[in-house]
Parts: structure tokens; sequence; C-alpha cells
């Protein structure tokens, strides 16, 4: 069975960081390229960034410079470093796995950005 659970999120003030954390299990976790998607209220769910494999990267324009994702395959488990957060970063994060047509979701943190 295929699990990703995502911790890490909370309430923090604009200009704060946190970090979220995926741990996955029931994948070969080295091959899959990872993801972290968000959903805003009222919003269509939006990728965030995303690493291969390969650890190669891309992310949002609305997050460059701000955000970094990382991966240890020897923990099976996925990071997103989220420094100067605004307002506008609140959403749910979900962390996604993907390999060919396979696609798994975690349940979901919540992220909240306020003063």
């Amino acid at each position: 069975q295929v699990q990703l659970v995502e911790s890490g999120g909370g309430l923090v003030q604009p200009g704060g960081s946190l970090r979220l954390s995926c741990a996955a299990s029931g994948i070969t976790f080295r091959f899959y390229t990872m993801g972290w998607y968000r959903q805003a209220p009222g919003k269509q769910r939006e990728l965030v960034t995303a690493i291969t494999k390969d650890s190669s990267t891309n992310y949002a324009d609305f997050v460059k410079g701000r955000f970094t994702i990382s991966r240890d395959n020897a923990k099976n488990t996925v990071y997103l470093q989220m420094n100067s957060l605004k307002p506008e970063d609140t959403a749910v994060y979900y962390c996604n796995a993907q390999l060919r047509s396979n696609y798994y979701w975690g349940q979901g943190t919540q992220v909240t950005v306020s003063s």
C-alpha cells in the first residue's frame, strides 16, 4: 500500500519560514519524481515544485528564489523549505509521487501565512 505522509505545516507570520516533509512508503522512492502542489480555497490545485530521480528541479515562478525542494532517498523523504512566506502562499500543500502512469497523493498539510 502506497502512503505519502506530509508534515510540517502550520501558522507562520509573513516573512517567516516553514519546512514541509513528505515520507513515502510502498514505492521504490528513488525512481519517482516527487512534487509539491498546493490548493487555496476556491482555487485549483497547482504545481509548486518538483524534483526528478536525478535531482533535477523545477519551480513555479511564484516561488522561485523563496522555496527549495530536496530529497533524501535513504529516508524515502522529500522536503520543501519555504522562506519569505507571503499571505498568498496560504494553502493546503500536497505531496505527489509520479512514475510513468502512476500518480500518488498525500493527504495534505495546511500552511497559513498570517499576522
